[in-house]
């Protein structure tokens, strides 16, 4: 699929705000270990995908009842939704210069995943941390995306094309409104 950026300046696609907040310390120090383990850019991105992917339960899969949104919060509660989770691998890559925005997909409701722009590529790479399960096997992949759900046009699911820099306005209000996380699966958009 062709990604459209939201913004052209590409720099908003490197800064930190309330929810990508990468200069956190908790998020410094998770990428420090993390490039530690990894050099370079492309096995950094792995790595830290394969991180939020396996080491951040789904809050739907663990039963944690927390509502994190930030990406600080996500890497101290190990806990989050995919929107959540997507925060916390952007402020991850971002966090070590890589370009990094978040996705949706039309589900049921609002899925969210990210997109990256490794260095010396000419498209971003969409990637789903959402977490695995039965049934659910996404990977680590620039070439060939594979997430967590493709999507089934005959049931009205649909591809949201465009790379944005900072998380949806409808999205965050679900997660302002939430008091646990079964009601912000509640809350989340049916579409954008």
């Amino acid at each position: 699929m062709q990604l459209t950026q939201d913004t052209p300046d590409l720099a908003a696609y490197l800064a930190a705000d309330d929810i990508i907040d990468h200069q956190h310390p908790l998020v410094r120090a998770t990428a420090d270990r993390l490039r530690s383990e990894a050099p370079g850019p492309y096995a950094y991105a792995e790595a830290a995908f394969t991180f939020v992917r396996d080491a951040v339960p789904h809050s739907s899969d663990s039963g944690d009842p927390r509502v994190s949104v930030r990406a600080s919060e996500v890497l101290a509660t190990r806990n989050g939704i995919c929107h959540a989770k997507a925060h916390a691998l952007v402020a991850l890559l971002r966090a070590e210069a890589t370009p990094a925005g978040l996705c949706y997909q039309k589900l049921d409701v609002v899925h969210g995943l990210i997109a990256c722009l490794l260095p010396g590529r000419k498209h971003w790479a969409r990637l789903d941390p959402r977490g695995n399960k039965e049934g659910v096997d996404a990977r680590f992949g620039l070439d060939r995306e594979q997430l967590a759900w493709p999507v089934r046009p005959e049931l009205g699911e649909a591809d949201y094309g465009h790379v944005h820099a900072a998380p949806h306005p409808a999205v965050l209000a679900a997660f302002v409104q939430a008091t646990d996380s079964s009601r912000l699966l509640e809350l989340l958009p049916t579409e954008l």
